[in-house]
């Protein structure tokens, strides 16, 4: 495909994924927020909620649904979608909320943290999927919102990209379970280091019931001669005092 067929394509798909901002703001509508979120079903790590205000001329072309993006077009797109908002935030709730109050509520959470640090009100909310019922401002759910507004696709993309690189920076302290590759999705490799390794922080204990249960080392760690727990991370650290610190401590890298 030739350089302009290709961004007309684009221009094309970006009207297209315009209109519902664009029906909003044709009603006197200024800012609008897309939310949505990324991490639902992976073992480990945090649920990341982002929300989006972006300006009524929007026109940064191949915003889409970020799952159906290559890591490198999420990143330019990443740092062009900031340098063009109006505002934007970012909500995470990390595992141990997740377990506490399951996932769905842990979402929930994240992407009214998100909304909350808004440096601008948002006067109507777009969000994947879901709808916040104790948040007072109009809102809409949308069935695969990603890809069909502008503004929930940004909000994926920021989403996603922000916890690809906090998960990446977790595989520096927990090198056994290839976060860096599967970002915490249970693959064959990060089934392998449980086995091998057990469980560390960031695992969501209500996701893998079954492992914190067991206590003996499991077959394919007698077979590959594994030592189950003794390199897993949690182990060089005392438990009761490393929750919270560790997660203050991971999100400070990553944000500030």
């Amino acid at each position: 495909m030739k350089k302009e067929d290709r961004e007309k394509k684009e221009r094309d798909r970006l009207a297209e994924m315009m209109q519902v901002e664009q029906e909003l703001y044709r009603t006197g509508v200024r800012y609008i927020a897309g939310v949505d979120e990324v991490g639902r079903g992976p073992l480990a790590g945090p649920v990341v909620a982002a929300a989006v205000i972006l300006p009524d001329d929007f026109s940064v072309l191949g915003v889409d649904d970020s799952k159906k993006l290559s890591e490198k077009k999420r990143e330019a797109l990443y740092d062009l979608i900031i340098d063009h908002a109006v505002a934007y935030s970012v909500g995470i709730t990390d595992n141990y909320v997740i377990d506490k109050i399951n996932i769905l509520e842990a979402t929930k959470l994240a992407m009214r943290k998100a909304l909350n640090g808004l440096s601008v009100k948002p006067e109507y909310i777009l969000i994947d999927a879901l709808t916040l019922k104790d948040i007072p401002t109009p809102q809409r759910g949308i069935i695969k919102g990603d890809s069909i507004s502008v503004s929930i696709a940004a909000a994926s993309i920021i989403a996603k990209v922000t916890r690809d690189r906090l998960m990446k920076e977790y595989h520096e302290r927990f090198p056994q379970y290839a976060f860096d590759q599967n970002k915490g999705y249970g693959t064959k490799a990060h089934y392998e280091g449980i086995n091998c390794y057990g469980t560390c922080l960031l695992h969501r204990r209500s996701f893998l019931k079954s492992y914190f249960m067991e206590e003996e080392v499991t077959e394919a760690c007698i077979g590959s001669g594994g030592n189950r727990g003794a390199d897993a991370g949690e182990k060089g650290m005392e438990e009761d005092d490393s929750q919270a610190a560790f997660f203050e401590t991971e999100v400070q890298v990553t944000f500030v």
